[in-house]
């Protein structure tokens, strides 16, 4: 599918853009989940960073949680005409959720504007667990599965909940026997640990790292292979013995039906805004890594991201297997 072909923004339009040169007079972040999560963060650091460069300066957000997701995307597809410059904001949950059929709607019903940050996954526990590493995790779990129970703010069969999983399964242990507590949005789900309903914590690292950092709770495994540079005393899976990367890009997304050069307008404008300084800023705070891909781009990855995420989750027990030819 042809989105749009040959969408370059050279360096020199990139300079031009500024406060005297605005392509989008506003914009609206509709977010998925409710405050607190990293759809939430992520849509008001890129609103933070257009304001304060100058980019743009009518910048608003509405939280829309229900459905896993689905109940923004369906408004955002349904009420097209009176969203023309709306951004959804989602990420790698709206291909999971979508192979899990929770929702009707992919990626495919929306226009992909660009991906702009990745995140790692990080397990985190309260400040006074006895859970040092992810080997205590593994030996209680092993105990009894029940002890260990997880939060995350997504529905079951999230990444949240399948990070986890996948990590407990190269350990040894059997993913189908995680308890996973489903949270409306990351800041519910910190506040399960930090209430004891829940042992560990299954996140972004950007949901966490204020809390870290404050000594609130401790990371005590980040799914990169090694540590970062934002973040260098996270330990990773790989150096306890699990080499098991993953990173959750988070992206926005257009209603169709709008014009094309409203589309290019928007991506510009989202280009733009990761070169600045207020951007960079946001990024560092949050330790999110880069990860720019737009129009095409975007949507060959979306593509090739669902075929690999359904392909472990089928051998996670998360999806029914494929039939076999002839079925």
């Amino acid at each position: 599918m042809a989105l749009l072909k040959g969408f370059i923004v050279t360096a020199g339009l990139l300079l031009c853009l500024s406060a005297s040169a605005e392509l989008l007079p506003k914009t609206h972040f509709l977010i998925p989940a409710g405050p607190g999560g990293g759809w939430d963060g992520t849509a008001r650091g890129i609103g933070e960073a257009l304001v304060k460069s100058g980019l743009v300066n009518d910048v608003s957000f509405e939280n829309l949680s229900g459905g896993g997701g689905g109940r923004a995307i369906a408004k955002l597809i349904e009420s097209a005409e009176r969203q023309p410059y709306t951004l959804l904001m989602n990420s790698t949950p709206m291909v999971v959720r979508s192979l899990q059929k929770v929702f009707p709607q992919s990626f495919r019903d929306l226009v992909p504007i660009t991906a702009v940050i990745a995140d790692y996954s990080v397990f985190v526990v309260p400040k006074d667990s006895k859970l040092m590493n992810f080997h205590d995790v593994v030996q209680a779990f092993t105990a009894d599965p029940r002890a260990v129970k997880v939060a995350g703010g997504s529905v079951r069969g999230s990444t949240d909940h399948f990070i986890f999983a996948r990590a407990i399964e190269m350990a040894g242990g059997d993913p189908r026997k995680v308890v996973y507590i489903a949270y409306d949005g990351g800041g519910k789900a910190m506040a399960g640990i930090l209430s004891h309903e829940s042992q560990l914590l299954s996140t972004g690292l950007s949901e966490a790292i204020d809390m870290a950092r404050a000594g609130e709770v401790r990371v005590i495994a980040i799914t990169a292979l090694q540590r970062l540079a934002d973040a260098p005393n996270f330990p990773t899976l790989a150096e306890q013995g699990y080499a098991l990367e993953f990173s959750n890009w988070r992206g926005v997304f257009a209603a169709k039906g709008l014009p094309p050069q409203r589309y290019l307008d928007m991506m510009e404008t989202i280009e733009a805004v990761v070169a600045t300084p207020a951007f960079e800023e946001v990024r560092r705070r949050n330790s999110w890594t880069l990860q720019l891909k737009q129009g095409d781009d975007f949507y060959q990855f979306l593509e090739q991201q669902e075929l690999e995420i359904g392909t472990l989750m089928r051998q996670l027990g998360f999806l029914r297997p494929l039939p076999s030819p002839g079925q």
